[in-house]
């Protein structure tokens, strides 16, 4: 494998621009800045030599094309708002961009959308749902995370609890090779065995295989109306425990809980009249039809009250159901209003859900960080928010002993590093301890025969 840091001079760059026309290949040092790391903000980026804004896979073909002629690495970019630092620019190499990539095409006898990356998830939401059709995963940034980067990182989100995760809504792939070859993958077809399963290989492949150029999506008909059930707990492992209680016997459309501290962050940034007293809230919802729902709704209740819940509250009003969902989102942006933030999202098996947040807490009391929790309770998929203070340093030293002590205290349970964010450049040196040497070094094979000047988003996982 080269070595793709050695990069390509400058002047280089007027063959590329020969290639796609000036407009599409930037150099203003400004422009650079605001490229060179996504929200994650991983430590030492790099400056790159350009960022290209492709607009069609031709454009993207390009760009590799000559990348793999000068040893150029690349990163993959989507909308920047990745939460493991893997669009995090390399010195002197190329940040492609796929935000202007924004085509939509709506089939509703297939059901099936045809996108490209760089549109937004709520964006094809609002698509499909003109077709009386749905695209279930939502994750909590669905405002402002593209698809390719859902596609990058296999993303989920409130609902997949029930509905599943973005692989499980793909059913072919464009993507263009680090030699700048396209191919396509799957199709829209439902029932498909022919040959490999190379559609799910790319998927949260974090552009270390290839650049995903177009996405044929699954759809579903739009979601039934919701009823939402609301408990109060004196603490998450109570919480969690009834969230045990529930997955034993259905999977709801939404369970999700908050810990004191983020209730207490969005209560004080949006003002939603939320319980600062309480230990946890678990936000749970049926969207099955009829006397289905009620019963549901019922049942989730009552698993509230068994394990602890000093309040339950439930509703049938869709927006009031939805002002609890959107103080669950906000819980991130209301964190960060408090200090920097570090993030993580470690899995671990439903029944190790209780020991892992009690873990968390036991972290945050002994090595003095404050440590925020949140999650997609319903599939064991928690996000700790490690809360920061600018100005203070000792801190900052302790939450990154924090940091690895989460993620080995998951791997320890049988869990993972990452559910739904991406391994990136902040996690990548605690792979091999989940994986394994043996499955690390086959991830290695397929990476260099796939890419073997190793010029596609070179720091990212491997």
């Amino acid at each position: 494998m080269s070595d793709p840091s050695a990069g390509a001079s400058p002047t280089a760059l007027d063959d590329l621009r020969a290639r796609l026309g000036g407009a599409s290949v930037v150099t203003d040092p400004d422009v650079l800045q605001g490229y060179r790391q996504d929200w994650a903000k991983a430590p030492d980026p790099g400056m790159p030599l350009a960022v290209v804004r492709a607009r069609t896979t031709e454009d993207v073909q390009e760009v590799m094309r000559w990348a793999s002629e000068h040893g150029v690495p690349v990163v993959p970019r989507g909308a920047g708002s990745g939460l493991s630092g893997g669009a995090t620019a390399v010195e002197s190499g190329i940040v492609l961009s796929t935000e202007l990539m924004r085509d939509v095409v709506v089939d509703p006898v297939t059901r099936t959308a045809t996108v490209q990356p760089g549109l937004l998830n709520a964006e094809v939401k609002r698509a499909v749902a003109e077709h009386g059709l749905w695209y279930p995963p939502d994750p909590s940034s669905y405002e402002i995370c593209s698809i390719g980067g859902n596609i990058a990182t296999n993303a989920g989100g409130l609902c997949c609890v029930k509905y599943g995760v973005t692989t499980d809504y793909v059913l072919g792939l464009t993507v263009v090779l680090a030699d700048g070859t396209a191919v396509r993958l799957g199709g829209a077809r439902l029932k498909d065995t022919a040959g490999l399963s190379l559609t799910k290989l790319f998927v949260g492949s974090e552009g270390t295989l290839g650049i995903v150029t177009e996405i044929i999506l699954r759809l579903l008909p739009e979601q039934p109306p919701r009823s939402t059930v609301v408990g109060i707990f004196p603490d998450v492992v109570a919480c969690s425990e009834a969230v045990l209680a529930i997955t034993r016997r259905i999977r709801p459309a939404m369970l999700e809980f908050m810990d004191t501290v983020s209730i207490r962050a969005v209560e004080a940034d949006l003002r939603m009249g939320l319980d600062t007293t309480a230990g946890a809230m678990l936000l749970a919802q049926s969207d099955l039809t009829g006397a289905d729902r009620q019963a549901e709704t019922e049942f989730m209740a009552e698993a509230f009250r068994a394990h602890g819940a000093t309040e339950v509250v439930s509703t049938d009003d869709p927006d009031e159901g939805e002002q609890f969902t959107v103080a669950r989102r906000a819980a991130f942006t209301s964190l960060g209003k408090i200090g920097s933030l570090l993030l993580e999202d470690v899995g671990v098996p439903l029944p190790a859900l209780p020991r892992l947040v009690a873990g968390i807490e036991e972290i945050s009391a002994r090595l003095d960080v404050p440590i925020a929790l949140v999650a997609h309770a319903g599939d064991g998929n928690t996000h700790p928010i490690i809360v920061l203070s600018d100005d203070d340093p000792d801190l900052a030293a302790r939450a990154q002993q924090a940091f690895g002590e989460v993620m080995d205290l998951a791997i320890s349970m049988g869990g993972t590093i990452t559910g739904e964010h991406g391994v990136g450049r902040l996690k990548a040196p605690w792979l091999p301890a989940q994986l394994g040497q043996d499955v690390m070094a086959l991830s290695r094979r397929i990476k260099d025969a796939i890419d073997p000047q190793g010029i596609l988003n070179p720091g990212a996982m491997f």
